[in-house]
């Protein structure tokens, strides 16, 4: 089968799993589909979080469509080997996302609402990372990004990993220090932030819509 079309059909399981049915799932189990929109008025951090991020998710889809057409052609040539590498690492980062994700059961959002309070998991893969959910992302897009190495695929990684590292700093760490208080605090000194045994303790005092946030911990939702 062509890079491509494997790619397609990997996004597809992903997009339709990760998103479609977990938000099924979650509607079934609480009424809502767990979609909370992007945080911050227009131009601030955490707004641009929200933007790139569904700017990673529509280069993600064009990637292969892009390349199907012939508009654009592979960065580098990749080896059967590291294809199917790729394809190996990107089910790993669906698997890891879906496990994430039942891990935090009725709590899994997308984004953040000030209105809401739910609880701090820390059960399963969050009792060694903070933000697995992201984690298993990150390394779902760097699967396909081998899978498909052009200027689409590539983008898009870029795109979501600086918009994880917004939504994280910016939206998620601030909201569930303000939460959860110490008990957060004392989390992040235990679970890294997206690797076990890193970005471990307190992070420093940031800005998030004009408010002063005492930095103090990182962050667990999606």
């Amino acid at each position: 089968m062509p890079r491509p079309w494997i790619a397609l059909a990997l996004y597809a399981l992903y997009f339709g799993l990760a998103f479609g049915w977990r938000s099924l799932r979650q509607r079934r189990a609480t009424g809502s589909t767990g979609f909370r929109g992007i945080s911050g008025p227009p131009g601030s951090l955490p707004w641009l979080g929200g933007v790139l991020f569904a700017i990673a998710l529509l280069l993600a889809v064009l990637a292969p469509v892009v390349e199907l057409a012939r508009w654009v052609g592979p960065l580098a040539e990749p080896s059967p080997l590291v294809v199917g590498l790729g394809a190996a690492t990107t089910i790993a980062g669906i698997l890891g996302t879906l496990w994430s994700q039942g891990a935090m059961g009725e709590s899994w959002r997308v984004g953040v609402s000030e209105a809401e309070r739910t609880s701090l998991v820390t059960r399963g893969p969050f009792a060694v990372v903070r933000n697995p959910i992201f984690s298993f992302m990150m390394l779902a897009a760097l699967g396909l990004a081998l899978v498909l190495p052009n200027a689409a695929a590539l983008a898009s990684f870029l795109a979501l990993v600086v918009a994880i590292e917004l939504q994280v700093r910016f939206v998620e760490e601030p909201y569930l220090l303000r939460t959860h208080g110490n008990a957060y605090a004392e989390y992040c000194a235990r679970a890294g932030r997206f690797i076990p045994g890193f970005g471990l303790g307190v992070p420093s005092k940031r800005t998030v819509d004009g408010a002063s946030v005492p930095g103090k911990a990182s962050s667990r939702d999606e």
